[in-house]
């Protein structure tokens, strides 16, 4: 990625969030603009409740922002119908979330297939679970599996449909060190080979080595943004 990247993936113009509570209102985000670019891996880093996953599901087409804009490359998602966000999440998001969300009944193989067969493009499930490591735990359900192989099935499954970005919240969050940096080292290793963009959020503030910029939330605002020179190695983060 050069040091001045020209492409942004997501625009967003003052954007503003607020959860109508009983009878109190909760600023969730507070007219935020910022650009995420093509071929990035950006850490969305800050304490819990300080605004990134909300920012996440906007990004994603999961919510929508109560004031501002947003746009996805040229498009425009705050005037998108809710069928053109859904053929927009169906096409060119994938998500990884703290939470695997495998279907228990269901083998790895078989759980990727739930998006390869609705997706325009997709790798074979066979693919993106060996682009994970897992081509010898095809077959297995997610019983047997770790929680770090379930993870990598997740983000196989998200994969699978050659989403232009990667969404993921929190995805070492219920993760052991060794397992967390086999996680990411799957996410690194995604933005290195395809050129990805990948917005991962976390309150580890050691993960932030390996991306190419991170984004600090505080209070539902951007407090800064920091450019690495360079990333370091997942293997290499210090837990």
């Amino acid at each position: 990625m050069t040091d001045q990247p020209l492409d942004a993936v997501f625009r967003t113009k003052e954007v503003s969030k607020i959860y109508d509570v009983g009878e109190i209102q909760v600023h969730a985000l507070r007219e935020v603009s910022v650009s995420l670019y093509e071929g990035e891996l950006a850490v969305l880093l800050g304490p819990s409740g300080s605004g990134k996953s909300t920012f996440l599901n906007i990004l994603g087409g999961l919510d929508h922002p109560t004031t501002g804009r947003v746009w996805f490359r040229q498009t425009e998602l705050t005037t998108a119908s809710d069928r053109a966000l859904t053929r927009y999440r169906r096409d060119h998001v994938g998500f990884v979330f703290q939470f695997y969300n495998l279907v228990p009944s269901l083998t790895a193989r078989e759980n990727v297939q739930l998006v390869t067969d609705v997706a325009r493009d997709p790798m074979r499930p066979e693919e993106a679970l060996t682009l994970v490591g897992l081509d010898a735990r095809m077959d297995h359900f997610p019983a047997q599996l770790s929680g770090g192989e379930q993870q990598r099935v997740a983000i196989a499954r998200a994969v699978a449909k050659r989403p232009d970005v990667l969404l993921c919240d929190e995805p070492t969050g219920a993760l052991d060190s060794k397992t967390g940096t086999t996680v990411l080292e799957t996410l690194r290793h995604i933005n290195d080979t395809f050129g990805t963009s990948t917005a991962v959020i976390t309150h580890n503030a050691a993960i932030q080595q390996m991306a190419h910029r991170v984004i600090h939330f505080q209070d539902g605002r951007i407090d800064r943004i920091d450019q690495n020179e360079t990333q370091i190695a997942p293997a290499e983060i210090s837990w």
